[in-house]
């Protein structure tokens, strides 16, 4: 029997979730009977590369806080993701540690008074590097759908800015954003 369509909508990824809630990537994997989960991988300061910079409203070399982490389904890697946040926001939240943050980073924005209204998103596919070809499984030919989304607070001020590298076998992406 053929696998269903699997349609990926952005919208639960960038709204805040209520305490005890599943995060948006478990509840989407349950509501096709699999298993999503995230591996944390870095957490820290860096410099921001030049097109996050550009995103963030931000110089080239300013402080940015990355978190990258490894999506799972059924405890395969499908994707890699990178949020990277402004440090002025994120030095000394638990957006900063080196551990899950409770309630997703979307809901700590919101707390922290930058609460997503409006999101941007790019989309586009390229040749995988070696290295993500070897984290996501893919063949020396494999490719990458890449998709890089700006969240900004009700200012307009940009607060986040994510690039997912994902396999695109089975991939089918939609978009719907009401904030």
């Amino acid at each position: 029997m053929p696998e269903q369509k699997w349609a990926s909508v952005s919208t639960p990824y960038i709204q805040p979730h209520t305490a005890g809630q599943a995060d948006a990537w478990a509840e989407e994997a349950a509501l096709h009977g699999r298993t999503g989960t995230h591996r944390l991988g870095e957490v820290g300061e860096q410099p921001a590369p030049k097109d996050v910079a550009e995103r963030l409203q931000l110089t080239p070399g300013d402080p940015v806080v990355v978190r990258r982490r490894i999506v799972l389904l059924d405890e395969r890697p499908v994707e890699l993701a990178d949020s990277y946040y402004p440090a002025v926001i994120a030095r000394g939240t638990r957006l900063a540690e080196p551990r899950k943050v409770v309630g997703g980073a979307v809901a700590l924005l919101a707390e922290l008074g930058y609460e997503p209204r409006h999101a941007e998103e790019d989309v586009y596919a390229r040749p995988a590097s070696e290295d993500e070809r070897h984290a996501l499984g893919l063949n020396e030919h494999g490719w990458v759908l890449v998709l890089t989304r700006t969240l900004q607070a009700e200012n307009g001020k940009p607060v986040e800015v994510s690039v997912m590298k994902m396999n695109p076998q089975g991939r089918y992406l939609r978009y719907e954003t009401t904030l």
